[in-house]
């Protein structure tokens, strides 16, 4: 019976999120002033003067800490929930093997981290 008719709030909500969305930044920009001047139209460097060109090519090791970053937030966001539930996992399955999985993975993350440094990834000397 319920069918599509309990999925109404969750749609009124993000109808309401995208119309207020849209409010605020058309009504920012239909009241906002309008004045480009050359500092507005300059990128932002920290608040100094823009050096050379904004096509410069970046060292390929700003992206391989930014995927591995991303890799071990993402693998660290796993530890939450099973901490949360730790208690009563424990008591619907054994404890041990509770407890033993997620030490593998916590040891597979290690391992992965120590194969990382022993490529150089982190030396920035090089």
């Amino acid at each position: 019976m319920l069918g599509i008719y309990s999925y109404i709030p969750i749609v009124m909500v993000f109808l309401l999120a995208a119309v207020t969305a849209l409010v605020m930044v058309n009504t920012s920009r239909l009241m906002g002033p309008r004045l480009n001047t050359k500092e507005k139209l300059m990128p932002y460097e920290c608040g100094k003067d823009p050096v050379g060109s904004a096509r410069e090519r970046f060292s390929v090791k700003f992206y391989l800490v930014c995927l591995l970053f991303i890799l071990f937030d993402i693998e660290a966001i796993f530890l939450v929930p099973w901490a949360v539930v730790f208690r009563k996992l424990a008591t619907e399955v054994s404890k041990g093997f509770v407890f033993t999985e997620m030490m593998i993975f916590i040891a597979t993350l290690f391992i992965g981290y120590i194969y990382v440094w022993k490529k150089g990834i982190f030396n920035w000397n090089k």
